[in-house]
């Protein structure tokens, strides 16, 4: 059974329709992927599409953290439509192609930059633990501040949202690289 949904844009109802302009007219310019999905629940999509604004969009934090937030997320989901969408970005926005390479195998990197390494390590134990230490917190906050923290929180678990929606309705990868399966348990996941 084939789960992700046809999409008939010429037959949307108005609440599709009216979401549906918002994100083609927005930042994004297309609907793709998960949104298409979210589009068969138009009152979700809506509020998740807002979300994803401005996670992806408007949060404090620099694109190029923020890119590095969503590639530990599409890794940790293993979700290969967030992945392949987001690696160009992400090295467009200055994540270095080795650091990408180790977390599409879900190992651990060392940053050279401060900033990078917090974010990535904030991330990583997000995930893992469902919460941070109070070490990798501080780190992140004196770094980064208060608000980057609560925005980190926030991409996160939207992405996590994104990485759900496209695991459970088998959204089709999309034109980047593939993320590579891989033969350990999560427990396993961003370790040395």
């Amino acid at each position: 059974m084939n789960r992700y949904p046809k999409l008939d844009e010429s037959a949307l109802s108005v609440d599709q329709q009216a979401i549906h302009d918002d994100i083609v007219n927005g930042p994004r310019g297309a609907v793709v992927g998960p949104l298409r999905v979210w589009l068969q629940s138009p009152g979700l999509a809506k509020q998740a599409q807002a979300l994803g604004q401005y996670a992806r969009y408007d949060s404090v934090l620099p694109q190029v953290l923020s890119e590095l937030a969503i590639l530990v997320t599409a890794r940790y989901w293993s979700s290969g439509f967030e992945w392949s969408h987001h690696v160009p970005i992400a090295l467009d926005a200055g994540v270095p192609s080795d650091a990408v390479d180790v977390i599409s195998r879900a190992k651990r990197y060392a940053f050279e930059d401060a900033e990078m390494q917090a974010v990535f390590d904030f991330a990583v134990e997000l995930h893992l633990l469902k919460n941070v230490s109070d070490a990798t917190y501080d780190k992140a906050s004196t770094l980064l501040g208060q608000q980057a923290c609560v925005d980190l929180v926030g991409i996160c678990g939207y992405y996590t949202l994104i990485s759900m929606t496209i695991n459970v309705f088998d959204v089709p990868n999309g034109e980047g690289p593939d993320l590579p399966a891989l033969d350990v348990g999560l427990s396993d996941y961003f370790v040395a």
